[in-house]
């Protein structure tokens, strides 16, 4: 009995959310059958708080029990991929692979890149884990110990004369907390610890093992050891010189770190030192559940950081609800003596006990609702039979990624309103935002403006909406998925994935440098793009920088499509945009990316102010080389990046004189044809752009060069 009972109240407790719900899903059915299911969940409750209400009829109310220790521990001796366990609980991104030679984790992954520059990574454990009691704001203590070794890659690595290992350095490892599973930093200094798509509360932790020495960032040297709290500049570092320890050294090191968060306290070591131990309060950067795992980077140099072994220990504080202070037993002892010493006069009194009032009261309410349901279903049922009768149509089940029209309180929920805290930007045709559907998956939402469609709303939104459900259809790798649409007789809204690495022109024109290889690489993927939308004689319609966002992996995605024309703009916009303007654009894209500039810059000087006219004029001349951005140094290939340029200048050739189609364009890139000649001047005029106007020529050719 006693056993029986103390099981009876946590599945009480624990049932009441599931026993709601079930009940809600019983209602929503509009035959008998629904009301039989919802008297069956009654009659579940009612004996199982007949069963739970001698233990609860005191009118005691449950307290909160003592707080208890939750423990998460993880495990890799190393991590060979024979162990299918390795590849369901690590998630691998951006330059990442598991190595079965070496058994270990490698970033960046050498088995796929030619250039190992500038490539960022991560592996986190694939499942959350609880870092913090929301209730108390308790951060959770842990232990990590792991074993890293930085190396050259397989085509790098040597022995100088004297034996020794040569390391040319690359920019280092972290461990790290985050809060999601999808997120790539940046290369370089960032060490694929944070990126330019990250807000300034993005909650963060990390423990760096620095070898490249950033004074910007506060680095002391190229061998260090920094703490990271949400930002990329650490709030202490260590010198590792110190302790005798050199990362650079090509051994294999073992790091421990060790955090209470009683005390808030934090203990790091490299082998037996100590290399640092003090108070830490790590609480204010992190979410309940975190992912763990580490990041690493590399930059103008190389470095292979490998990772062994891994083994991780959490232990965080849950309050739990217990029933009494009182034990069952005492409690069921006390109730025997009342019940013999009250015998007698209990056969007087004949007062019914409470638990048996109360499971006559639920039995009552049970009926009542069982009553009300069958009047229910009956008068549906009559008011069915007197509608016109309709053979039923199935329902064909819907693809799970099919773009479908969601509704504008959908929309709203997942912009918090459209609050401006997840505005992402914005353009002449709207405004973009962020969301987050109720799946948990993030979108972008673009949501057009008044002013971009026009007063006659009947026909532009069938237009609009006519080319959004062609778009919906088409599905390419370099293509941004369209998820949706939302239309009333007011809003008018497009729902896109979204892509947290955010769009080109953060990367291009941005503080960082993004290396030639990725460049090339980008100009490649929005080739594809265009060329596979021209093959199904559609049009992008909006080719430029901003157009262009980077997925995890800092693949190029073409996104945010064009459509139409305000009603001012309509006659042009039919007259004059098609697959041979996308190609035009796509010329001054290329261009913007060889030289790391847009397309009219007012800060420079006259001569360089407009592009299109600048690369002309380095044509002309055959200075070619200064239309390359400088900023990426020594590390750019000047033959391929002047043959991209020239091929971006014979996409802006006139319609007539040579401007080739986007296939065409394709080969060039991937070095399948040789580029045809350009002419050795300028044209006279361009068309259909206006390099100091962003909008369309009105008329057949725009303003010549002065």
């Amino acid at each position: 009995m006693e056993s029986s009972i103390l099981q009876t109240l946590p599945a009480f407790n624990s049932a009441e959310g599931t026993f709601l719900l079930q009940f809600n899903s019983c209602s929503s059915l509009s035959s008998v059958m629904g009301s039989y299911c919802c008297f069956s969940l009654l009659f579940s409750a009612t004996i199982v708080v007949f069963l739970a209400y001698p233990i609860l009829a005191d009118g005691k109310e449950q307290i909160t029990g003592p707080a208890v220790n939750v423990t998460k521990h993880l495990f890799f001796s190393d991590f060979r991929l024979d162990d299918p366990k390795i590849v369901n609980e690590v998630k691998l991104l951006g330059s990442a692979r598991f190595s079965d030679e070496k058994g270990a984790i490698q970033i960046p992954d050498e088995s796929q890149l030619s250039d190992l520059r500038h490539q960022a990574g991560r592996a986190i454990f694939a499942y959350p884990i609880r870092m913090l009691d929301p209730l108390t704001g308790a951060p959770a203590s842990f232990e990590t110990t792991f074993s890293f070794q930085f190396s050259n890659s397989s085509a790098e690595s040597h022995v100088n004369s004297a034996g020794s290992f040569s390391n040319s350095g690359g920019s280092g490892l972290t461990f790290i907390m985050v809060p999601d599973e999808f997120t790539v930093g940046r290369p370089g200094p960032w060490l694929g610890m944070l990126n330019d798509a990250c807000e300034d509360d993005y909650k963060a932790v990390a423990v760096e093992f620095d070898t490249r020495h950033n004074p910007e960032f506060g680095d002391p040297n190229d061998n260090h050891v920094g703490i990271n709290l949400g930002s990329i500049i650490s709030t202490t570092t260590v010198n590792a010189s110190d302790a005798g320890v050199y990362l650079k050294d090509g051994l294999i090191h073992e790091a421990t770190i060790v955090y209470d968060g009683s005390r808030r306290w934090m203990g790091i070591s490299l082998g037996s030192k100590t290399i640092f131990s003090g108070s830490l309060d790590l609480s204010p950067f992190l979410n309940e559940y975190m992912f763990v795992g580490f990041s690493a980077s590399t930059g103008n140099m190389t470095q292979i950081h490998n990772i062994y072994r891994w083994n991780f220990t959490s232990t965080s504080q849950a309050s739990l609800r217990a029933p009494s202070a009182e034990t069952c037993e005492s409690k069921i002892m006390e109730q025997i003596d009342q019940g013999v010493q009250s015998s007698a006069s209990s056969s007087s009194k004949k007062e019914p006990p409470r638990s048996l009032l109360i499971f006559i009261s639920v039995m009552a309410l049970a009926i009542a609702v069982f009553a009300g349901l069958f009047y229910n279903g009956r008068r549906r049922n009559n008011q069915t039979k007197a509608a016109v009768i309709l053979p039923d149509k199935r329902q064909r089940p819907r693809p799970p990624n099919k773009p479908r029209r969601f509704t504008i309180s959908e929309v709203s929920s997942a912009t918090r309103g459209f609050h401006e805290y997840e505005m992402l930007g914005n353009d002449s045709k709207g405004v973009y935002y962020r969301g987050k559907l109720p799946n948990g998956c993030q979108v972008a939402i673009k949501r057009f403006s008044a002013q971009f469609l026009s007063p006659q709303l009947g026909l532009d939104r069938r237009r609009l909406l006519k080319e959004i459900s062609t778009i919906s259809r088409v599905r390419h790798p370099n293509l941004v998925p369209l998820r949706g649409w939302c239309q009333d007789n007011r809003e008018t809204m497009v729902v896109y994935d979204f892509y947290p690495n955010g769009s080109l022109d953060k990367w291009l024109f941005g503080a960082g440098v993004l290396p030639w290889t990725r460049r090339l690489k980008v100009v490649r993927d929005v080739a594809d793009a265009l060329s596979f939308l021209h093959s199904k004689q559609l049009a992008h319609k909006n080719m430029k920088t901003t157009s262009v966002f980077l997925d995890v992996s800092f693949r190029a995605v073409l996104g945010d499509f064009g459509f139409v024309l305000s009603s001012t703009e309509s006659q042009r916009f039919e007259a004059t945009v098609s697959q041979k303007a996308d190609v035009f654009e796509f010329g001054i894209f290329v261009l913007e990316v060889v030289s790391g500039r847009g397309r009219s810059e007012s800060e420079a000087s006259q001569e360089e102010r407009d592009l299109l006219d600048f690369s002309w004029r380095m044509h002309e001349t055959d200075e070619k080389a200064r239309l390359v951005d400088r900023r990426m140094g020594s590390m750019v290939s000047l033959e391929q990046a002047i043959r991209v340029s020239e091929i971006g200048l014979l996409c802006t050739l006139n319609e007539n004189r040579g401007r080739p189609c986007m296939e065409e364009v394709v080969e060039f890139l991937n070095f399948e044809r040789p580029i045809p000649e350009l002419p050795p001047n300028r044209p006279v005029a361009l068309f259909p752009y206006s390099s100091t106007n962003t909008g369309l020529c009105t008329g057949y050719s725009c303003t010549p060069f002065k």
